[in-house]
């Protein structure tokens, strides 16, 4: 498998990780989330001491990663945290962005088109994460505006059917209506 064969299948792995977890969104404590920013935060400091024992690029990369890894882990506790899905897209931008900062970083070890050409496959590789991560949301933003619409419709309907009933009979379809169709 090559390098940038490798760089994608990361990128592509990473941004796909965010949709695993959309089914745990909303589940930590604001306590947990604290903790869990401190605990990131300090396995950024470690990690970037490890870095300092290395050299040239070497080191550059291993700062990206350890700067990736705080981001991502803050990012992931963050839509734990609130459930958004605009925090879901965040999470998956920042994990597109920081794939890229550090194939960039591995394309330093290249040189002349070799490294144009890396440089360009990574940049590509984060426009694709990022335009999936938007469509996600905006599929997401239009299921949920259907399915209100749908909702709306058969409120409608249920409505008219009560309309034909009268006295009690009518206002206990009403209520059923309104308790079933959220109104």
């Amino acid at each position: 498998m090559s390098k940038t064969t490798t760089i994608q299948a990361a990128v592509l792995a990473l941004c796909l990780s965010a949709v695993s977890y959309a089914n745990a969104a909303g589940t930590i404590t604001k306590a947990d989330y604290r903790v869990g920013k401190d605990a990131a935060t300090a396995t950024y400091k470690a990690d970037k001491e490890a870095c300092d024992k290395m050299t040239a690029n070497a080191k550059d990369i291993c700062v990206a990663e350890a700067k990736g890894k705080e981001k991502v882990t803050k990012a992931e506790l963050e839509y734990h945290y609130t459930g958004k899905a605009g925090d879901r897209k965040h999470l998956a931008d920042v994990k597109a962005e920081t794939a890229y900062d550090v194939a960039k970083e591995k394309c330093d070890d290249k040189t002349g088109n070799d490294k144009d050409v890396c440089v360009k496959e990574a940049k590509a590789m984060e426009t694709k994460a990022k335009a999936e991560a938007k469509l996600n949301k905006e599929v997401g933003d239009a299921s949920k505006e259907a399915v209100e619409d749908k909702m709306g419709a058969d409120y409608k309907v249920a409505k008219e059917k009560c309309d034909a009933l009268s006295g009690d009979a009518k206002s206990s379809c009403m209520d059923s209506a309104k308790m079933h169709y959220k109104k």
